[in-house]
């Protein structure tokens, strides 16, 4: 390989794929600092006497490099030949020319014309130069692939015992780069790009690459290369390449191990206490906590107020002990298998509990708030949840900017690589209505999943390759090198306070124990735990070298144990008082005086939701017109608004409308209203237009309902990311942080929550029994048999059905909503029924000719949605209004007891028939027999009327829809249907 071709190739930038292209070497397992043989003969830098050379530094021929690829004719001739020649495969010593006279043709080799005038030294320099900037590059962009992270010293971070060519491991591999031995004690001039000389502007090549590896190599891997941004890789240069960066004040050292003590000796404790209890340790890792604390002090010194945390479950009671300061009584009695439960739930395991808290940090001396939020054992299902929790907080005190609040979330790095909410989460980081500015991601490394292999775990080199995506940093570093730790945790912190972006701390460790503390791991890593067996605490060996260092003395560090080991004892004794368990000691997101009124329960009845005419008049003008100067808007468009000012003319509103007037009315009050989704702007249906766009200007855009009044609220409403798993676990969190906000998710079709069944199933349903967590989210679900398919048809009710609790004080949380009856002509309401004094109906009745000569009704069909409609139009093409009523129930659950006993009650001759456009086996029918059944006389049977049972949810043929449908009308009204059977 020509040396010159080498190294111009290696100063464009390289993509990933051709860094993957490099050809490496095996690694030694854990190899030391390397030195190099001095050589036989010592060499300085030869001075550039050339006139073109005189005076220039390796960073003007970067330079000029660089500027060449753009422009060749940027540069002076002879370096336009240079480079090109270079380029072309001219051998060593043969890409230099001289400048020849005017007018000669200055073509390069491959261009007609062979080379000549070479002059070897100075070409010898200039390659010299490059290839040394080439060698700082390659450390900069692999030096982390042969850093020491693996505690064990068995395994590889990166899953590959190779070593890149281009990392300098032994003298002969100088040669990649078209130097030798000879070259070590030359001195070369350091680029900009790099801080390893500290003020030093040139060093010899033997201490260039000390110092790289000093950067690079050690129990720090540092991963930012990829990043776009020059400032950004600039900044972490300087942090890591600069000499005696990693330095800590005697006071910092015994700081750290005093945290480290509190870590290790609370596992310890438990283990002792509780031997046979599950409690998913952190031994292993007990650097987790210095780190945590000093993120979170960095932050506070940095202006941070409030930090968010999500964490899995290993470790959680460490952290909820060492970094939240929760009393270690509450902690402790959780393990005593006669506590009592308490009334507010059914209550969860101690490792998935959360916490809120405010206090003093010691260290900067200033309040902060943290919480940690409760989650199941769906390991990644709490990091959307934490984000949404974080934007609305920093929503609602003002803070823009993200300097107040923030995020921490917590890691395995199995569940890291493997699950796709990961994934999700981080795409939703920049979005302009997503964005926290920026989320300290720490990975607990255990190098192992449960019993999985890293290398049949994830096909990326490390589990937090998928932070790359937007351009996070990435901090590998070996968990028993504390100091290590804090650094990098420090440095963390400061770039999320600099940059307001992500960064990840990966923390690569062990898992002393098994999966938990029952599990025998020797099962299936009998090598790893071997070495684990035998390997010593990082306490031992981080208090054994603060002693040889003079730092503290022995006795210091057993008081430090002592100390602790009495706190924890005091607590034990304490906790032996705990008879009752009380979730709300437990919960991570308080809603202050929301349920209790001057000492007494707050009433959960539903207010009177109607407005005056006026009110509903002016927010009908404002969703009717654009409220902006200038603004030009579709053709189309103007004829909806023109629509909906006909509406209002007329005293009526549609679905659309009547949201908007809901919406409207909220914020006028004071209420924020934050409606996410995909393309929720619009509306998929294209029935909203929440958001209008100018046609003939970019990006400009005007949100009416925030133009109602001078002192409303702000209404939020923005398209999401195509994620459900995701965006609804943001918006969960979301509402999370406050009851006086309405916040809203709509899914694009009802059937897509089947992506965040996660989020219903283990955080929305449950979470009210397991974590005493109150929450207002709604999640609009368009739904309807229309012939659409089976993905676009139903938002499966029976399962929230099926997960209903049935509690009368438990609001409607989940809404069907339509989409053909969007603009149905005869699904409308009237400003009559939402003036003052009005309610939200739970049924309602059949109020037509029926109701004149109730004992003559031969059948009442109770149904719910779209297919009312359908319903009223056959009865009236029977001509049987007067024998068939047809009453809609509107609150499924809670189910509306009273109102359906009054209504059966009202026609004493009727079958009674539950219809539905669903699937018997799908939709309501299983939920409301019974219940009809508890409501009515015994003697009066419930008839089933709907489509037969079914695995998928719907046809995906439209002829087949309408034959099911018609099917479904004739049994309806055919009154002899149901003879002979029940």
């Amino acid at each position: 390989m020509h040396r010159l071709r080498t190294c111009a190739a290696r100063l464009r930038p390289l993509t990933a794929c051709q860094m993957a292209q490099s050809p490496s070497q095996p690694r030694p397992a854990q190899a030391p600092l390397r030195t190099f043989p001095q050589p036989t003969r010592h060499y300085t830098a030869p001075v550039a006497a050339e006139p073109f050379l005189n005076g220039t530094s390796s960073n003007y021929v970067e330079e000029m490099y660089y500027s060449w690829l753009e422009n060749p004719k940027s540069v002076h001739k002879s370096w336009d030949i240079f480079f090109r020649n270079a380029n072309a495969g001219a051998p060593p010593g043969a890409a230099y020319q001289s400048p020849l006279p005017l007018g000669g043709d200055l073509r390069g080799p491959g261009l007609g014309q062979a080379v000549v005038g070479s002059q070897p030294s100075v070409e010898k320099l200039v390659e010299d130069h490059l290839a040394v900037q080439t060698l700082i590059r390659a450390y900069q962009i692999r030096g982390h692939h042969v850093a020491q992270l693996d505690p064990l010293g068995i395994m590889d971070a990166d899953l590959d015992s190779c070593v890149p060519t281009d990392i300098i491991t032994s003298s002969d591999k100088l040669g990649f780069y078209g130097l030798d031995e000879a070259d070590l004690d030359k001195v070369f001039r350091l680029p900009t790009t790099t801080f390893i000389g500290g003020n030093e502007s040139a060093l010899p090549l033997r201490e260039i690459i000390r110092r790289l590896e000093m950067a690079y190599c050690q129990h720090i891997g540092v991963e930012f290369m990829f990043i776009n941004d020059i400032d950004q890789c600039q900044w972490i240069r300087q942090k890591f390449e600069k000499p005696g960066v990693m330095q800590f004040t005697l006071e910092e050292k015994r700081t750290l191990l005093a945290r480290m003590v509190r870590s290790t000796r609370f596992e310890e404790f438990l283990q002792r206490k509780w031997s046979s209890e599950k409690r998913f340790g952190l031994e292993g890792c007990e650097s987790l906590i210095p780190a945590l604390k000093t993120i979170i002090d960095k932050s506070s010194e940095n202006g941070v107020e409030n930090v968010i945390m999500g964490m899995p479950h290993r470790g959680r009671l460490n952290v909820l002990a060492n970094v939240i300061r929760k009393e270690l009584e509450q902690i402790f009695c959780q393990f005593d298998s006669k506590l009592e439960a308490a009334d507010e739930g059914s209550g969860d395991v101690k490792y998935h509990l959360g916490m809120y808290h405010r206090r003093i940090n010691r260290v900067t001396d200033r309040n902060i708030t943290l919480s940690l939020v409760a989650n199941p054992s769906h390991l990644e299902a709490v990091d959307p949840v934490v984000q949404g929790k974080t934007k609305a907080e920093q929503f609602y005190c003002g803070d823009a900017d993200g300097k107040r609040v923030m995020s921490i979330l917590l890691h395995g790095d199995a569940a890291f690589a493997g699950q796709g909410i990961v994934y999700e989460t981080f795409h939703l980081s920049d979005l302009p209505s997503y964005t926290t500015h920026g989320t300290v991601h720490v990975v607990v490394n255990n190098q192992i999943g449960f019993t999985t292999d890293p290398r049949m775990a994830r096909s990326s080199p490390y589990p937090t390759d998928v932070a790359r995506v937007v351009n996070a940093p990435i901090f590998h570093v070996n968990a028993d090198d504390p100091e290590a730790v804090v650094y990098v945790c420090n440095v963390a912190a400061e770039w999320r306070a600099t940059f307001h972006k992500d960064v990840v701390v990966d923390l690569v460790c062990y898992r002393r124990n098994g999966h938990n503390e029952m599990d025998e791991p020797m099962f299936t890593q009998p090598l790893m735990y071997k070495q684990i067996r035998k390997q010593k605490g990082v306490l031992q060996k981080y208090a054994e070298k603060l002693i040889a260092e003079g730092v503290v003395t022995r006795q210091e560090y057993e008081e430090e144990i002592s100390k602790y080991d009495k706190i924890c004892e005091e607590a034990y004794a304490r906790s032996k008082d705990e008879k009752i368990l009380h979730i709300k000691h437990w919960l991570d997101s308080p809603w202050p005086g929301f349920f209790t009124l001057d000492g007494q329960p707050k009433s959960m009845s539903c207010p009177s939701t109607g407005l005056n005419e006026e009110e509903l008049e002016n927010i009908g003008r404002v969703a009717s017109s654009v409220p902006e100067e200038d603004f030009t808007i579709h053709g189309g468009l103007s004829r909806i608004l023109k629509g909906r000012a006909a509406m209002i003319q007329s005293r009526m509103v549609d679905w659309a409308l009547g949201e908007y007037m809901a919406f409207g009315s909220l914020l006028k009050e004071g209420i924020h209203v934050r409606l996410s989704g995909q393309d929720v702007e619009r509306g998929t249906f294209s029935h909203r237009h929440h958001v209008l766009h100018d046609q003939n200007v970019d990006k400009r855009t005007c949100i009416p309902m925030n133009h109602l009044s001078s002192n409303q609220a702000p209404y939020t409403v923005c398209n999401s990311s195509l994620s459900e798993y995701g965006v609804l676990g943001f918006e969960l969190g979301f509402a999370m942080a406050s009851p006086n906000a309405l916040v809203l998710w709509e899914a694009q079709f009802g059937d897509f929550h089947n992506m965040a069944q996660c989020i219903i199933d283990q955080f929305i349903c449950p979470g009210q029994a397991k974590w005493v967590r109150q929450n207002g989210i709604v999640l609009l679900l368009p739904h309807g048999m229309e012939g659409m398919g089976p993905e676009h048809s139903s938002a499966r009710p029976e399962r929230f059905l099926q997960m209903c609790n049935d509690d009368p004080d438990v609001f409607p949380l989940i809404i069907f909503t339509p989409k053909s009856l969007l603009r149905h002509p005869e699904a409308k309401s009237s400003f009559d029924e939402m003036l003052p004094g009005t309610h939200f109906q739970r049924m309602i009745p059949d109020d037509g000719s029926t109701c004149k000569n109730p004992g003559a009704v031969k059948r009442l069909i109770f149904c719910t949605g779209k297919v009312y409609y359908e319903l009223v139009k056959e009865r009236r093409s029977r001509g049987m209004e007067d024998t068939v009523a047809i009453s809609r129930i509107e609150q499924l659950s809670p189910f509306p007891f009273d109102l359906v006993k009054a209504e059966t009650d009202k026609f004493p001759q009727a079958e009674i028939a539950w219809c539905q456009e669903e699937h018997k086996n799908q939709g309501y029918y299983d939920y409301v027999k019974p219940r009809l059944r508890t409501t009515t006389d015994q003697a009066r049977p419930i008839w089933y009327v709907g489509r037969d049972p079914a695995a998928a949810p719907a046809t995906g043929n439209k002829k087949a829809h309408l034959v099911e449908l018609q099917r479904l009308l004739d049994t309806a009204f055919k009154l002899d249907a149901f003879k002979g059977h029940s």
